[in-house]
Order: structure tokens, then sequence, then C-alpha cells
């Protein structure tokens, strides 16, 4: 017999080639597994919430694992957390969930996080967890401008040509933008996204902060329904996965 255990975790994606396991290069997920075989003596399988790419960082992804061999969930996250060092990747809450709950299919919901350090300064403890941009960005700009991307929408011009999703069209809870200090906040919500497309959507809002954009020309991108309309892809480093939303079933992180 089987325990579902329901595992947040946070990690620095700095040092892998996604959450998802690679054949080509060290990925979080991975590392969790080989984490969880070393104690376990099984063959577990990790699955979460999102998938994000190489270099984004995560605050609390929500996943979930299969063990056979009883556990009590506090020494199994700290068991994980002694044997994931020295990886930068950290198991903050385990608790154990119903068996028909799952950690990507149950989710509702889910939430990111965009930092944009916007000074002159080049960064030092900030480097590879935020997107440098020396030139003033106007903040209040790139929120007007964003609110055009808000609700249902296809988003063909703000996802990867490689993305997989066989459906363009999503729609967009909330991408609001604030400015704290000398950063700027993008922050994203919706029960789902295309590959990119916060990053595409947050490199387009960049050109608009900057003044080489007017505000107008979002919602001309989104409607040329055209990648070849994306001004930027904005780089990995500055994206964070915050929340997994989950309405019935199960716990929210």
């Amino acid at each position: 017999m089987t325990t579902r255990f329901a595992l947040t975790i946070e990690f620095d994606g700095t040092p892998f080639f996604g959450l998802q396991r690679q054949s080509h290069g060290p990925s979080v997920q991975q590392a969790v597994e080989d984490a969880l075989g070393r104690i376990t003596g099984e063959s577990v399988t990790l699955h979460s919430a999102g998938r994000t790419d190489a270099g984004v960082h995560a605050l609390a992804m929500r996943s979930h694992v299969d063990v056979e061999k009883p556990f009590d969930p506090f020494r199994l996250m700290a068991a994980l957390n002694a044997q994931l060092r020295p990886d930068p990747i950290a198991v903050t809450h385990c608790e154990v969930v119903p068996d028909d709950w799952h950690a990507r299919f149950s989710c509702t919901g889910r939430r990111y996080l965009y930092r944009i350090i916007n000074r002159r300064a080049p960064l030092t403890l900030l480097r590879d967890k935020a997107w440098h941009v020396p030139p003033p960005l106007d903040a209040e700009a790139m929120h007007r401008a964003a609110q055009a991307l808000v609700g249902r929408h296809d988003f063909t011009t703000f996802r990867s040509v490689h993305c997989q999703a066989a459906d363009p069209v999503k729609s967009l809870d909330e991408l609001r933008v604030e400015r704290v200090g000398e950063e700027v906040h993008i922050h994203a919500a919706a029960r789902s996204f295309l590959h990119h497309q916060v990053r595409s959507m947050v490199g387009c809002l960049k050109l608009v902060g900057a003044g080489t954009w007017p505000e107008a020309r979002i919602a001309e991108a989104l409607a040329a329904r055209d990648r070849n309309a994306l001004g930027l892809n904005a780089p990995p480093h500055g994206l964070y996965f915050v929340a997994a939303r989950y309405d019935e079933g199960g716990p929210d992180a």
C-alpha cells in the first residue's frame, strides 16, 4: 500500500535544465527522485504543478510522490532535505494527501512573479535571480498596457514555437505591474500558461516601460496572433513560480 505525500518545494533554478527530468542535463525532478530513492529504496516519480524552464526558480512548487514505505511526513521532509544537499532545493512542507489528489491535474490556478531590477549598478546578490534593466522603466505604463492581456485570448504571439499545447487560447486572470523600490514586479495568475507565455508578456511590457513601444502595441501584438509580432522574450532567471491553487480535495500552497 502506498501513501501519497504532497511536497512544497523551493529551488534556485540556476544550475538546472528545468524542473522536469531531462536526458541532457540535471533537473530538479531528477535530484528529488534520486534523493527519495536513497531514502526509500524505491523508484519514486515526482509529479509537479508546473514545468519550469532552465534557470527559472520556485518559491512554492507543489508536487506529490507515492511511497510504499511508511513515513511520518516531517521525518520524510527532514530526510529529503538532508539528501538534497548541496543542491539548491528545499522541501518546505510535507503532508499526506488523498490518493486521488494530483499536484498537476488537481491544480486550478498557478501564480508567477517576474522580478526586474531597474538600476544602473550591476547585480551582485541578485545575479541570476532577477533581470537587470539599467534604463528607467515606467511601471505605471507597463501596468496599463498589461490589462489588454487580461481575460480569455488567443496567446499565439506570446508562446514559444516549441509549445506543445493543443490550444493557444488561455484565460489570464491577473497581470499586474508594480514598482517596489528599485524593482519592478510583474504578477501573473491563470489556471495554466503556455510555454514561455509569462516571459514573452514581460519582455514586451519591458519595451513599453522603456518607451520603445507605445502602450497600445501590446494589444496589437496580441491581436496579431503571430509569434513574429513578439518584441522580446524576457530571460528565465527573473521568473519565479510562486503558488499553486487547489479548490477541492487538497491543500493550497
